[in-house]
């Protein structure tokens, strides 16, 4: 180990040690979850405020989200309380964590699957009685098991998906989860603007496809929208491809349409939040997207969904899909959507529509 690792390490371990609480977790009355970091991990997490809550009725149920995140636990019953992570901001984040403080958290639960700094100075400052959390990789030269800061470790999953691999640190509660759907919760305002922009459309099985994904390289381009859509079309007519968008990507949107020519793509109302999306993807019936959060998104609602995936097995298997009817395409990259096959998205789309009709 370098002198550098060997400094950090140590670092870490003072940084973490700490003088052990009695406290039975049965008992607890405050809980705390750290996740502040994007949306569709947002998303994957939300079982654990349902099965917690459902086991105990009276816990009171805080979130530290990002404000990329927050929307999505924006009317989540489950939850009491929400507070936001300042990333860029030091002087609001730490007001924030100051303010946790007070409340004097019974447990905190903390869902990285490695070693990371910033995540154990907010755990420091928050300072509750327990900390739960997952299985940690080792970084820096240190494990997790070496960090007194975290009372409970869920067992290593090599083969299990995020949301299963979350949902584990419950088992320090005594719960066994009865559900790993998903939650996404509506207003009336979004959910009525939805359905009447999806009345409008006369035909059998509308079909909304995301073009994009957390980064550049990971995103549908205008060529390969075109066959995929004139795929579709030309073995089923019966159909309408909503192309989702949102308000500074509208006029991008709708030039990529027009070029098209195609009469049976349109564009979505110009969605503001997640919570916009989500309504309309639960009026839809097909949804086709890269592998980014509105895979799960389309999961929240048991959407029939094609996926667009890196060719990465593991980080497949962490973020699948869950809905009941879903295929996935992979690109032949590692990084990145590059070389994936057209016609196996559509081929993948005309058999989910087969499966709908038959529904």
């Amino acid at each position: 180990m370098s002198d550098s690792k060997k400094i950090k390490a140590k670092f870490l371990k003072l940084l973490t040690k700490k003088n052990s609480v009695e406290f039975n977790l049965t008992d607890a009355k405050k809980v705390l979850v750290l996740k502040y970091d994007r949306i569709g991990d947002m998303i994957v997490a939300t079982p654990i405020f349902r099965e917690l809550k459902n086991k105990y009725p009276n816990i009171s149920i805080s979130v530290l989200a990002s404000k990329g995140n927050r929307d999505v636990i924006k009317y989540n019953p489950y939850i009491d309380n929400i507070y936001t992570n300042y990333k860029n901001s030091l002087l609001k984040d730490l007001l924030s964590l100051l303010k946790l403080r007070k409340e004097k958290f019974d447990v905190c639960i903390e869902l990285e699957h490695s070693v990371i700094p910033h995540a154990i100075l907010r755990l420091r400052i928050i300072n509750p009685k327990k900390v739960i959390s997952i299985h940690k990789d080792g970084r820096y030269g240190v494990k997790g098991s070496e960090l007194q800061l975290y009372d409970f470790y869920t067992k290593k999953d090599k083969k299990g998906h995020f949301g299963k691999i979350w949902l584990d640190t419950l088992n320090f509660f005594k719960v066994k989860p009865t559900s790993s759907k998903y939650d996404i919760f509506l207003s009336d305002e979004e959910r009525n603007k939805a359905k009447e922009f999806v009345s409008k459309i006369e035909s059998k099985i509308k079909i909304g496809i995301n073009l994009d994904g957390s980064f550049r390289e990971k995103q549908i381009q205008p060529k390969e929208l075109r066959q995929i859509c004139k795929g579709i079309y030309d073995n089923y007519h019966d159909i309408k491809i909503i192309i989702l968008t949102t308000p500074n990507k509208l006029e991008k949107t709708n030039k990529i349409i027009s070029n098209m020519g195609f009469d049976f793509v349109v564009p979505s109302y110009a969605t503001d939040t997640i919570l916009d999306v989500a309504a309309l993807i639960e009026q839809l019936d097909l949804i086709i997207t890269p592998d980014t959060s509105i895979v799960h998104v389309a999961s929240a609602f048991d959407k029939p969904t094609v996926s667009i995936h890196e060719n990465n097995k593991d980080s497949y298997r962490l973020w699948k899909p869950i809905s009941t009817l879903s295929k996935t395409v992979f690109a032949k990259s590692s990084y990145g959507l590059f070389d994936y096959s057209v016609s196996d998205i559509v081929d993948a789309s005309l058999e989910m529509i087969n499966k709908i009709n038959k529904v």
